[in-house]
């Protein structure tokens, strides 16, 4: 264990992340201070350091950070030394060493989401998290869940299979994004409650556009007829700053792999503690609808190091500030709409109001398909985005994250002039 914390921060101190043991200066600099804790959004050379502890393309700009986002150099090199050690006596540090340390990173995730350890479920991703509700809850033939098409693919095609095997009824919310209308968006999902509404689907920010819902209003007003609520926290959580139950849900799911940048396949699910034994544990449990949340953990054999990995994930962006980094990412997709905003042809797919969007922003150009507008930023400049073609969706979607700098956005920006002027 001493061998162990030994490894901690020296690494944290060498890769620029700070140690869950160490000030947030000695994690930085071994030597120098780290003089920024109070810096502003636009100070770049504060920036500028945080770059510094992820490990960044030098030839492609990665603006695709709403998929899945890179995990910063301290929790990969943790990730490479927890696989090491557990390789060395497998069943001795996974079971019995790894599998303990559970419990400290259950208990700082909750603070983090502002919820009672014992309402949170470590798991792969958003899809097992959300998929452990939709599949657990008990749903007759006839009950309708109310839901949107700008909800994640896998969220529905899980709600498609409870109607197809369960002959529950899927209630579809029709709404036309953007949107800067808290009424009229939380109208959109209260008119298709009935008395057979059992529970209402929200997707907190929509993966299509940047779209952040009035998740509160619309959990009020289900709550309102007994309706229960799941929230789809998969692109929101360690993005927005907000505390889990301020949102007003029953159920929430999330991918850590996303804005935490935490290893990839790893998860967290909030469940509100008397809601616990409403859900059935997903895969295999001897108290499938008991009250303990670790239920929703049985899956065998799993990656610990991944697990024990998060954690240094975590001690980043709690060293940056939820708040910060919020205002900050609002700052780089801001910026670099404000000086495409006029070009000809130019439309966009988000809000640029801090309440409505944050770090994802979609823009099209009027005659160009999404998918030739992406293949040509990557062709020419290197710069990487997805195409998103989705109901009345036609454009790509750019999503800076901390470490990306405003030179750039910049080079984004030219780009964009250029294939704007080109029709």
């Amino acid at each position: 264990m001493t061998n162990r914390r030994s490894f901690i921060r020296r690494t944290a101190a060498l890769l620029g992340s700070m140690a869950l043991h160490q000030t947030a200066s000695a994690a930085f600099f071994e030597k120098a201070p780290f003089r920024h804790l109070d810096a502003p959004l636009s100070d770049e050379e504060f920036w500028r350091q945080i770059r510094m502890a992820y490990a960044c393309s030098p030839t492609i700009i990665n603006l695709n950070n709403g998929g899945v986002s890179p995990a910063p150099r301290a929790t990969l090199d943790a990730l490479d030394y927890y696989n090491r050690m557990c390789n060395e006596v497998p069943s001795f540090y996974m079971w019995r060493v790894l599998d303990q340390d559970r419990e400290p990173l259950r208990y700082n995730l909750a603070a983090l989401a502002g919820a009672d350890p014992e309402e949170i479920a470590i798991n792969r991703n958003a899809t097992e998290t959300l998929n452990t509700v939709i599949f657990g809850l008990n749903l007759k033939a006839g009950d309708e869940v109310v839901l949107s098409k700008y909800d994640y693919p896998n969220m529905m095609h899980a709600w498609k299979q409870r109607e197809k095997r369960d002959g529950i009824r899927l209630v579809w919310v029709d709404i036309d994004l953007p949107s800067e209308d808290a009424e009229a968006l939380t109208q959109a999902y209260a008119s298709k409650f009935t008395d057979k509404t059992k529970v209402v689907h929200i997707t907190h920010l929509v993966n299509w556009c940047g779209q952040v819902l009035p998740a509160r209003r619309i959990a009020d007003a289900a709550h309102a007829r007994g309706i229960e609520v799941l929230i789809d926290g998969a692109h929101s959580f360690a993005l927005l700053d907000y505390k889990i139950p301020d949102l007003g849900g029953d159920y929430f799911g999330t991918s850590l792999h996303k804005w935490l940048c935490a290893p990839f396949g790893s998860g967290m699910l909030w469940v509100k503690k008397e809601k616990i034994p409403k859900v059935w544990a997903l895969l295999s449990s001897d108290e499938p609808d008991g009250a303990n949340i670790r239920k929703f953990e049985a899956l065998g054999t799993r990656s610990f190091p991944q697990e024990m990995a998060i954690g240094y994930s975590l001690d980043l962006h709690n060293l940056i500030g939820s708040a910060r980094k919020q205002e900050r990412l609002f700052y780089l997709k801001n910026y670099w709409m404000e000086r495409v905003r006029d070009l000809p042809n130019i439309r966009f797919y988000t809000s640029m109001k801090p309440e409505w969007g944050c770090a994802i922003g979609v823009f099209g150009i009027e005659g160009k398909k999404a998918v030739a507008i992406n293949e040509d930023l990557f062709a020419k400049w290197k710069i990487h985005t997805v195409p998103i073609s989705w109901e009345k969706i036609e454009g790509v979607r750019v999503t800076p994250n901390v470490y990306t700098t405003v030179p750039e956005l910049d080079k984004l920006v030219r780009a964009i002039t250029e294939l704007a002027a080109q029709r």
